[in-house]
């Protein structure tokens, strides 16, 4: 069994040879290494390419690194760090790129984990310099997180960046019917290597451990981080709150209350910064729909994986309707649209009356779910589990029926039933027709 992820293939596409360095971002563990080294090769041979052309190098593999060896013999190979690490010497990698090229042919550069090569800034903006190369890299750990990508390459880059399995993925490379893999999916999640794992001990197993020995290690060690238990703890309070406000100095006030430990509003939002760094979540800010303005707080939290949230609270919280909103805000990134949480303000009459008897009316705000853009596109997503009564699926539409523009409005139910438009146009989609299909 093998995930194809056709829809990253035809990002890295459209940039080939765009004189950028390609660079393809994601968690550690969501398929970045196989996407470039197996689906894109793939890709390069059918259209032509030969092989001497394409030169792939990996900065964790032994087998790789023996080959700069031979190259400038009296330096070291491998540069060793206080921390335990190593890095790549980088004069000895690249007088082995100037052995497998040359200035007439076209080749293509595939490196992988190259935050291990010793300033790998200054060695792929050299390798700018040669028309001839085209540079694709991949890098996770530490020391290659979202915001060092921004301030390191500074327009010299292009980036993709890869989330594990979206649902459709998940279906078609494990190739199990929709009600069979959505009982499995919101639980472990999408990790490419986990989905193919056979049992779910083995999963959960898996899955904890890479939050612990992975995730949070990297975090700590790039940021040097003292307050390790602190960190842990909102992640893990993080990890109970999708799909509900977050309000940083709320949730300062209430880690001292669960954990009796002081912790500041801005401890908890550097916090929140170091996790969406390390592309473990996503947040989703609040824009007010009728003013056209963002709203600093509060805002939204998304796992870019479930499996990793439902490990950090020992699989004990699997509440379908939370985890579907989280699953329709990766699928819409996925899709490739912007998406940020909606609100609408409007005047609510109340049951009060003034002194002339008039009715009172009271401002109210409701969510929208998702709004989601894309160029000209937008549209604007409630996510319901099920809407099961009338009353339900007004309360449900309710702040659709009030946005008043004529972007397309979705209502994404899990009810088996076939799309329907109601008479104000608003649209109702089941789940999985939704999620296994583009054309919504």
């Amino acid at each position: 069994m093998s995930f194809k992820r056709d829809i990253y293939l035809k990002r890295l596409i459209v940039r080939e040879k765009n004189g950028l360095i390609k660079i393809i971002t994601g968690a550690r563990r969501a398929g970045k290494s196989y996407f470039m080294n197996r689906i894109f090769c793939e890709y390069l041979k059918n259209k032509g390419v030969s092989e001497n052309q394409v030169i792939k190098f990996a900065f964790d593999s032994d087998e790789d690194i023996d080959l700069l060896d031979s190259f400038f013999p009296e330096e070291e190979t491998r540069f060793k760090q206080k921390n335990g690490t190593y890095l790549v010497n980088a004069k000895k990698f690249r007088a082995f790129i100037k052995e497998k090229t040359n200035e007439c042919g076209s080749f293509y550069l595939l490196l992988d984990e190259v935050q291990l090569l010793e300033n790998f800034v200054g060695t792929l903006n050299s390798f700018l310099r040669h028309e001839n190369f085209d540079i694709y890299v991949t890098g996770s750990n530490s020391k290659f997180l979202s915001s060092d990508i921004i301030t390191e390459f500074k327009g010299r880059g292009s980036e993709v960046h890869i989330l594990p399995l979206s649902f459709s993925e998940y279906c078609e490379g494990l190739h199990l019917k929709p009600d069979e893999a959505w009982k499995s999916y919101i639980v472990t999640g999408g990790i490419p290597l986990v989905a193919l794992m056979k049992t779910d001990e083995e999963r959960f197993s898996y899955l904890n451990n890479l939050c612990e020995e992975t995730y949070l290690k990297d975090i700590i060690e790039h940021n040097g981080i003292r307050k390790q238990s602190e960190l842990a703890e909102t992640f893990d309070m993080l990890s109970s709150m999708i799909g509900s406000p977050v309000n940083a100095l709320k949730l300062a006030n209430t880690f001292k209350t669960l954990t009796k430990k002081e912790i500041t509003d801005s401890t908890i939002t550097t916090f929140i910064g170091y996790f969406e760094d390390a592309f473990l979540v996503s947040k989703a800010k609040k824009f007010n729909i009728k003013g056209k303005k963002y709203i600093s707080s509060p805002f939204k939290i998304y796992f870019e994986d479930i499996g990793v949230r439902n490990a950090r609270l020992n699989f004990r919280q699997i509440e379908e309707t939370h985890i579907m909103e989280n699953i329709l805000y990766n699928e819409l990134r996925y899709r490739g649209f912007l998406v940020d949480v909606g609100e609408v303000n409007i005047n609510e009459k109340t049951e009060r009356s003034d002194a002339n008897g008039k009715n009172i009316y009271a401002q109210k705000q409701l969510e929208v779910d998702f709004i989601a853009n894309s160029g000209n596109q937008k549209f604007y997503i409630q996510s319901a589990l099920s809407m099961d009564s009338a009353e339900k699926e007004i309360q449900e539409k309710k702040s659709l029926y009030n946005i008043g523009d004529s972007f397309k409005k979705i209502v994404i139910t899990k009810n088996n039933l076939k799309s329907s438009v109601d008479e104000k146009g608003i649209v109702t989609v089941d789940l999985f027709d939704f999620l296994l299909n583009f054309d919504f």
